[in-house]
């Protein structure tokens, strides 16, 4: 059994209460990935939009909500490092019941007590070292956040493309088949006649059965494209969106300069200069650990005999000797953490620019073929076709010329479309390489 194919709006979803399957009015209640559920009650006519496509994505996506659930960590370290100071005081407090012996008397029976305070002081600048440290940290992850929802929509152009150009290859196939269609039973009327041969009529069958086949080849891939569609879009199971839009695009309004200035500003470069920036604060933090932390303490108490009572008042100082362990380990991990973020930062400016020019190489290419395509070569064949048609009505060429000239307006515009598809494909992947703020958006 085929799963139903389901044409979805998120208006349907975000405003009505529910929207339904095909021929079904019971409601239905399916799980979906946000806390709440959709009731499936009424059949939504409207095809999916990209920029519906994009809202849902960014609303249910695992991947951008578990790189925004990483957010309070990293909010709870910050508001932690911003606090006055990072240890916390010590109160103390003690009463002692002291019995005193006396010589031919019963014990000298003494109450006494003391209260104190603690309060441990870092002396090395390790405080301005972890909230610089936790705030990049921050900026970091927002802006990792960013990328990832770059990614989440890019990821979901795509798949919107493939399943957009599955349906276009669908309809040219069609036309193709309809006139197939149509010259096999004016070819069966001859052949009825005595005009032309049964072979004749047998190709033009085939022929028509092939193209339906064919058709029946790329709903299957549609299928598969929109079950790929809703996997990205985090649908309940068995939804499979219909999507409006064309493969045409605008041309580009930027040039590869400015591609590639753009890119060393793309949130996944800026976050990696932050957590460059906050390893090298965590190894100065490690660093300045070696000191050890000073430790004041002021308190008071009364001691002593009930006639003579003394009142103490005492500040100590305390600081740990730093004999044995100078915090090698953290220092170690926290030189490690920061080559690491170097290096990592460093290549991926690299492969940026790298990827950029072969990207914007590959995008004139494929524009210049998708022109060639559009303003020569299809309608050339597709005049071709018309006169093909007349000519065999006329009896000036016979089946097979036909079937030939039908054959390469259709392989033109299979072109067309795949030159097309691609080009789109590749439009995404250099925006997403540089970080682009223009959407790709349809005509």
């Amino acid at each position: 059994m085929r799963p139903l194919i389901l044409p979805l709006t998120i208006a349907a979803l975000l405003v009505a209460p529910a929207f339904c399957w095909a021929g079904d009015t019971t409601k239905n209640t399916i799980p979906v990935s946000s806390p709440t559920t959709v009731a499936v009650e009424t059949l939504s006519t409207a095809p999916l939009t990209l920029e519906q496509a994009w809202q849902f994505a960014e609303n249910g996506n695992p991947s951008l909500r578990q790189a925004k659930a990483q957010l309070a960590a990293i909010e709870g370290d910050a508001a932690d490092a911003r606090s006055l100071l990072w240890n916390n005081p010590k109160l103390t407090g003690e009463r002692v019941s002291r019995e005193v012996p006396q010589s031919g008397m019963s014990p000298d029976k003494r109450r006494e007590w003391s209260t104190g305070i603690e309060q441990t002081f870092e002396i090395a600048g390790q405080q301005s070292y972890r909230r610089q440290a936790t705030q990049l940290q921050l900026q970091a992850l927002e802006a990792s956040i960013e990328d990832t929802r770059r990614a989440v929509r890019s990821e979901v152009e795509r798949r919107f493309v493939q399943v957009l150009s599955l349906q276009e290859r669908i309809v040219t196939e069609r036309q193709s088949l309809k006139i197939i269609e149509d010259t096999a039973t004016s070819v069966k009327k001859r052949v009825a006649a005595g005009e032309d041969s049964r072979l004749d009529g047998n190709l033009a069958q085939v022929e028509a059965v092939r193209a339906g086949n064919q058709i029946g080849v790329l709903e299957e891939q549609l299928i598969q494209a929109r079950a790929d569609l809703a996997i990205t879009l985090q649908l309940p199971g068995g939804l499979l969106p219909v999507v409006s839009g064309t493969l045409g695009t605008a041309s580009p309004t930027y040039t590869l300069e400015a591609l590639l200035s753009q890119s060393l500003n793309r949130p996944l470069l800026r976050s990696l200069d932050y957590r460059e920036q906050s390893a090298k604060n965590r190894l100065a933090l490690e660093r300045a650990s070696r000191y050890p932390d000073l430790t004041v303490g002021l308190s008071t108490g009364r001691e002593g005999p009930a006639n003579a009572r003394e009142r103490l008042t005492t500040l100590t100082l305390s600081i740990p000797l730093p004999l044995f362990r100078n915090n090698a380990s953290g220092i170690g991990r926290a030189s490690t953490e920061l080559s690491q973020a170097q290096i990592e930062r460093e290549s991926s400016v690299r492969d940026t620019g790298s990827n950029i020019n072969s990207l914007w190489k590959k995008l004139q290419s494929l524009t210049t073929r998708v022109n060639a395509l559009q303003q020569n070569i299809l309608p050339a064949l597709e005049e071709n076709q018309r006169l093909s048609v007349k000519s065999l009505q006329a009896g000036e060429i016979g089946l097979f010329q036909l079937l030939v000239v039908n054959r390469q307006v259709l392989d033109g515009r299979r072109d067309l479309i795949d030159a097309q598809t691609e080009l789109r494909l590749t439009r995404i992947a250099l925006h997403e390489t540089a970080g682009w703020n223009e959407p790709v958006a349809p005509q």
